[in-house]
């Protein structure tokens, strides 16, 4: 009896073992042939990590290759909330949010996610990432990214804009040219140890394309003149706005351009969009009499008038249908020249009188006005003038005054220029060459002419009459030592909100170049709504001078230094 009931549990232990051992191996080949796949899966993403590289984003230099952009290592700060417990999560949210600044509820969500990755903040500080690290808390990472950042802060702000915190261009040449900045991205497969560690070891990688240099026209030496000097004016003259543009006459390269108010393009997060706005190219204005150079050059292109031909200024009071035209000082006869030199309104709408407004307007449209000009920057307007068909009855004492018509700062520069380089409108331009990351041009912008305006001949009388001007004129503020200029001054009065003219708000300008003789520069100067002084003459045309005088000597001196290294390269050549 006894061992027959040894026997049976002997039996049972048996086929239990033996059930137990045929059930194993049926797990075990079914998990070698039907879940294999899933069970690995599983493995690979607790033990890999799958990171993307962020490429290197293309440097931004001026005309002499001094970078105007930087990258900089920073490190970037990761959770992996699925390896993480609630004891942990609590601990973290305590901890950063002091150290980071960021709010609990935002931490809180973002590892309440069920994700193995998740990002708590990019691009931290040095410090706070070494305050981080010494907390070494279970389930946090690092990761190096690059953070974009401006080493001469306020310098030619609207001109490069800035980037945001994933390397996307967002305003000026960063937005323009981003898909040439930017790059491709590459990624990387990481492995991770048992307590979801990285560690530098990849299992496959595809590393990132870095983005290509830009090379800018403008020369960081003038363009801190040009800042310096409307810096100056703006603060002076207790302006809302303030403009400056520095162009090559002969080729549209654009030298300096500068705006104010403007910004330090580190500190862009809580900068208003009146400071980041490219004044120079979008906003529109009245030119006042910075406009006459075109009633000017069209009298004498369709040579209707001569210099000395006389006209009779009415002592400062002149009907234009039911209009009643002022001049700020009453004037009776005056030459043509005389016209120009003191900016007679009257004048200046009987020479317009004469040609009619067909040829008036074609002038206008000859010059680029009312039509974009193509730079190569984001937010250009076209400005704004009406077909004669739409003008009224005193429009013909309006627009040739530079009433009625709306321009930017951009498209005077590029009128002035005309009667600098003797008659041709030229392309205005700031991006010179696109680099790859060997130093090779991949793409060159050349100088391009748009169309003839004027003839050599006209070209040289308007220059005559402009430095006239200055010597004689309105202008006199802009006389730079020893260097004969040439300009226009402009005072126009603002509108109102109810469409009738300000008494009190001015837009003051002075457009001129030097050396009158064989221009190196086309300068621009608005200033907006200045105050107590608003005549052009006084608050532009100075600012003209102080920077037109430091970047002519600046720009002689470079041309010698040129000359002189070519020389000595061609004589250890020979």
């Amino acid at each position: 009896m006894y061992i027959s009931n040894y026997r049976r549990k002997s039996e049972a232990v048996f086929l239990f073992f033996l059930s137990f051992l045929i059930f194993c191996i049926a797990r075990l080949l079914y998990i070698q042939f039907f879940n294999s796949s899933y069970l690995a899966d599983i493995a690979r993403k607790q033990h890999n990590f799958f990171v993307e590289l962020e490429p290197l984003r293309g440097v931004i230099y001026d005309c002499n290759l001094k970078p105007q952009t930087l990258n900089l290592p920073v490190d970037s700060l990761y959770a992996s909330p699925n390896s993480l417990k609630e004891s942990a999560k609590v601990q973290i949210i305590n901890q950063l949010s002091g150290i980071l600044n960021l709010n609990r509820d935002y931490l809180r969500e973002r590892l309440s996610r069920k994700k193995s990755f998740v990002w708590l903040a990019r691009k931290i500080t040095p410090q706070q990432a070494e305050a981080i690290k010494r907390l070494n808390i279970k389930g946090l990472g690092f990761l190096r990214e690059n953070k974009r950042s401006y080493p001469n802060t306020y310098l030619a702000a609207q001109i490069i804009g800035f980037a945001g915190l994933d390397n996307t261009g967002l305003e000026g040449i960063e937005l323009y040219l981003d898909k040439y900045l930017k790059g491709s991205p590459g990624w990387a497969v990481f492995l991770r140890d048992a307590r979801q560690k990285k560690l530098d070891i990849w299992e496959r990688m595809i590393p990132p394309k870095d983005g290509q240099d830009i090379v800018l026209t403008i020369d960081q030496v003038v363009q801190y003149i040009a800042e310096r000097e409307l810096d100056k004016a703006f603060k002076t003259f207790h302006a809302k706005g303030a403009c400056i543009i520095v162009m090559d006459p002969h080729t549209g390269r654009i030298l300096a351009l500068a705006n104010r108010p403007s910004y330090d393009l580190n500190e862009h997060s809580e900068v208003s969009k009146d400071d980041k706005r490219n004044r120079s190219i979008c906003d529109l204005f009245e030119p006042g009499s910075v406009f006459k150079i075109i009633t000017a050059s069209a009298a004498l292109e369709e040579k209707r008038v001569s210099e000395e031909d006389r006209f009779f200024c009415e002592n400062g009071t002149y009907r234009v249908a039911n209009h009643i035209l002022h001049d700020h000082t009453p004037h009776g006869w005056l030459t043509f020249r005389e016209v120009i030199e003191e900016s007679s309104n009257i004048g200046t709408t009987k020479i317009a009188q004469l040609l009619g407004p067909d040829i008036v307007y074609k002038y206008v449209k000859l010059f680029g006005f009312g039509s974009k000009s193509g730079i190569d920057l984001p937010g250009e307007i076209s400005g704004m003038i009406k077909e004669p068909r739409y003008w009224s009855k005193t429009s013909i004492g309006a627009i040739p005054i530079g009433q009625e018509v709306g321009v930017t700062a951009l498209q005077l520069a590029s009128a002035m220029s005309v009667i600098a380089n003797g008659g041709q409108l030229m392309k205005p331009y700031v991006i010179d060459e696109i680099r790859d990351k060997q130093g090779e041009v991949i793409k060159k912008t050349s100088s391009q002419l748009i169309r003839k305006v004027l003839s050599l001949d006209t070209a040289a009388r308007m220059t005559k009459m402009l430095t006239g001007v200055v010597e004689e004129g309105t202008g006199r503020m802009a006389q730079i030592p020893g260097i004969t200029s040439a300009g226009k001054t402009g005072t126009a009065q603002k509108l109102d909100p109810n469409g009738a003219y300000s008494h009190n708000k001015f837009v003051g300008s002075f457009v001129g170049f030097a050396p009158a003789e064989d221009p190196l520069v086309t300068i621009v100067v608005s200033i907006d709504e200045p105050h107590p002084y608003y005549y052009g003459g006084v608050v532009a045309a100075p600012v003209f001078r102080k920077a037109a005088e430091d970047i002519i000597k600046y720009l002689k001196a470079k041309q010698a230094l040129t000359a002189d290294l070519k020389l000595n390269a061609n004589r250890r050549a020979d």
